[in-house]
């Protein structure tokens, strides 16, 4: 006889009760939850819900996040951190993976953040990839020193400075010693070449040979200054420096063709029908070509606002994709037979993207220029197809495009100017209050032109805050009048000044361009009227020493929350921009800023009318230490000479000042000259000094209470901010890291950072 199992009563044999519910087993019994897990359970559900809800477009999210990892790559100081921020990526996607199988219970209930973390988490990962590997694989050694050679190399370019009295040549060389072949760029002056200008077959191709002094790329003169090293590592070269002696062509060009030759050609023509600073300028609209605007021109642009009309970007490829796109689409329709058997908008959209690639390659295809092409053929392709033209999508597609290619180019005022730019416009133009405002309706045309050129202020006003946290961190200088200015100038040149300059070369090919050229001179005369007069109001430039990494970020993540979100939820970006607005108007204003050799001081200290003032070291003839060192301490006023400021005692060897900071004298000593000075009485000097810089190598004796810049320190932390009062040393090498562009002086101990003194 069978043994049959013994069941508990209100069971049934399949484990069923009486309501015919499962009977959980010990092993299925839900533990009761603590506290803490039940809140993570609630946030993280919550989490779910919310990106399950929101309905927003993933694409521009994963460009942004692509983006971030190429950035924390330039922050992170070395190989191992970079690994770990990677590693610590992909443990996060396979946590993920782990903690919300898919199939699982929980799946439904977790799929979206799962979904959301592997990711973002792999496509950060990927960033800190590619623009590790783009480092190495086109990062450029430095020479090792500044060095006087004879070069024989072949010419890879060649750029035209008129307005700088030069011309630009960028050649391949190989060391004499060890056969390496490496990208130099040297300026040659004009005045070398005498009045016969540069020599015939002086173009791509060519092989030449000229001494020239050498310098391997300059560091950031200043925490916060323009890093040439970085960018000429991204740009493969190993150093720069200056023509001195003749430029022999040993092998000419074959001949001045190409597509540099063509801008070359095209640049010399439009200058050669529009005369001074007009002509240099629709050069530059014609071919790229912004060697003959003038640097007082330059900067009256830029302090206006309307620099970024000097450079080829979105509004000038868009303008010339827009004009052949409706060109051909009235020209093609004039054609009945072919009008009757193909889709006009794919043929036209076909013409205008060629005309979009050929006037980006003319113009250089610098990265703007290609970004700004990519984004307008996908508008092309969403016209052609019929689908929304502007979207944040086709801003993600684009910003990948391009960060793809050159990753290094998200950390660049070009690349962050010009997605923000867009960004804002997409956001405003898709707003609600802004579809309501600008909706068809019947009315007289005068009002409806009306609200359009109050939505073009509006909107000049938004890209304007949109741009100016980046432009401050960047230049450290921002136009406030640029909004007003730009209503005036983009029209102008987008309906005006680039259609005469189209229309004159057009007529130029029969011989009757002139009137047209007459009007162009006009309208670009008009628009640098603009510049000049805008930028000689009282307030119009707004200086900013060097605002911090978490002010921008917050700039960044309210601005991409505002733009990417809809709805209500998008005003929560308000809480990180207005916090870091408190920390931008926080800034401190260093005391000291020391460049990296030493030779260059300024000293920020009250002025007569209560203002700041700039003292400076030495009366340096260079208009690029001047602004730096302005631009870095947010002064505008011309640096004075310390050796005319009336609180400095100077000899020929050292300068002394007492600055009083955060309740106490701080006595500097600055060196500013290579006089001799007895040991014994330089050490004297130092014991009584809280701070020496100098740039001489000072011996042991020289003990100041707390900071001796010498040359030796400086060589390995580099330029220095410094803030007496909360004892605080902000130095380039903090930002520099291990990456290869970065060359502390070698076989140096590092020198401990100082203890402010008590």
């Amino acid at each position: 006889m069978r043994n049959v199992p013994i069941i508990p009563m209100g069971e049934d044999p399949d484990g069923r009760g009486a309501a015919g519910q499962p009977t959980p087993r010990p092993w299925q019994t839900p533990r009761p939850l603590s506290s803490t897990a039940g809140r993570n359970g609630r946030w993280i559900g919550t989490a779910d819900r919310f990106l399950a809800e929101a309905g927003f477009d993933r694409a521009p999210w994963l460009a942004v996040i692509f983006a971030l990892g190429i950035v924390v790559w330039f922050i992170l100081p070395s190989k191992g951190m970079w690994l770990a921020a990677i590693s610590a990526s992909m443990l996060a996607a396979l946590g993920a993976m782990a903690a919300w199988p898919t199939g699982s219970p929980a799946d439904e209930n977790r799929a979206s953040l799962r979904l959301a973390v592997v990711t973002c988490a792999l496509v950060f990962a990927l960033g800190i990839a590619v623009i590790w590997a783009r480092s190495s694989i086109v990062g450029a050694e430095p020479i090792a020193r500044p060095v006087v050679m004879l070069l024989h190399g072949k010419v890879i370019a060649r750029q035209d400075q008129p307005a700088e009295g030069r011309l630009r040549l960028t050649l391949a060389v190989r060391e004499p010693a060890t056969g390496a072949a490496r990208k130099i760029r040297v300026n040659v002056p004009l005045d070398a070449l005498g009045p016969a200008g540069p020599p015939p077959g002086l173009a791509e191709g060519a092989v030449v040979r000229l001494r020239a002094r050498l310098m391997p790329p300059a560091s950031p003169m200043l925490p916060g200054s323009y890093d040439f090293a970085r960018a000429a590592w991204f740009q493969g070269l190993s150093a720069t420096g200056t023509m001195v002696g003749p430029l022999v062509v040993i092998n000419p060009a074959i001949a001045d063709q190409g597509i540099a030759g063509l801008q070359r050609s095209l640049a010399e023509h439009v200058r050669a029908r529009v005369d001074g600073s007009p002509g240099a300028i629709a050069a530059a609209f014609a071919s790229g070509d912004r060697g003959g605007i003038a640097e007082a021109d330059e900067a009256a642009m830029r302090d206006s606002g309307l620099t970024h009309l000097l450079s080829i970007s979105g509004l000038h490829v868009s303008a010339v994709i827009a004009a052949a796109y409706v060109a051909a689409l009235r020209l093609l329709a004039l054609w009945p037979a072919l009008a009757l058997r193909v889709r006009l908008p794919v043929a036209a959209a076909g013409i205008g993207a060629l005309a979009g690639i050929g006037y980006t390659l003319l113009t250089g295809a610098e990265v703007p220029t290609v970004r700004s092409c990519v984004a307008a053929l996908l508008v092309l392709g969403a016209l052609a197809l019929g689908r929304d033209a502007l979207s944040m999508r086709m801003v993600a597609v684009a910003a990948g495009f391009v960060l793809l290619l050159w990753p290094e180019s998200a950390i660049g005022p070009s690349f962050q100017m010009s997605f923000a730019a867009v960004l804002a416009i997409i956001a405003v133009s898709s707003s609600a209050p802004v579809r309501a405002f600008l909706a068809p309706r019947e009315e007289p045309w005068w009002r409806r032109t009306g609200r359009q050129v109050v939505m073009l202020f509006v909107t000049g006003v938004v890209i304007e805050l949109a741009l100016m946290p980046i432009v401050l961190f960047h230049f450290h200088r921002a136009g406030m009048y640029g909004a007003l200015a730009n209503v005036v100038a983009i029209p102008l040149v987008t309906f005006v000044s680039m259609p005469l300059i189209a229309l004159g070369l057009l007529l130029d090919l029969v011989g009757l361009g002139s009137p047209a050229w007459w009007l162009t001179e006009r309208s670009l005369a008009l628009l640098l009227a603009i510049a000049h007069i805008t930028a000689a109001q009282a307030g119009a430039v707004t200086l900013m020493p060097q605002i911090s990494g978490l002010a921008v970020a917050l700039f960044a993540a309210g601005g991409l929350w505002l733009a990417l979100w809809h709805g209500r939820v998008r005003l929560a970006g308000l809480a990180p921009v207005m916090l870091a607005s408190l920390l931008v108007v926080l800034t401190p204003v260093p005391d000291l800023l020391v460049a990296g050799d030493g030779q260059q001081v300024g000293i920020t200290v009250p002025g007569p009318d209560g203002r700041p003032r700039l003292v400076s070291l030495r009366d340096s003839r260079s208009s690029y230490t001047r602004d730096n060192l302005m631009e870095l301490a947010g002064v505008a006023a011309e640096p004075v000479p310390i050796a005319d400021w009336e609180g400095a005692n100077c000899s020929s060897a050292f300068c002394t000042l007492v600055l009083n900071r955060g309740g106490r004298d701080w006595v500097v000593l600055l060196g500013r000259g290579r006089a001799q000075v007895e040991e014994r009485a330089l050490a004297a000097a130092c014991a009584e000094a809280d701070v020496i810089v100098s740039e001489r190598f000072l011996p042991r004796s020289c003990r100041p209470r707390w900071l001796k810049a010498d040359r030796r320190y400086l060589a390995q932390r580099g330029g220095l901010a410094i803030d007496l009062a909360a004892g605080r040393i902000t130095t380039v090498a903090q930002s520099q890291g291990t990456h290869g562009w970065w060359r502390p002086a070698p076989d140096q101990p590092r020198p401990a950072a100082p203890q402010p003194p008590s």
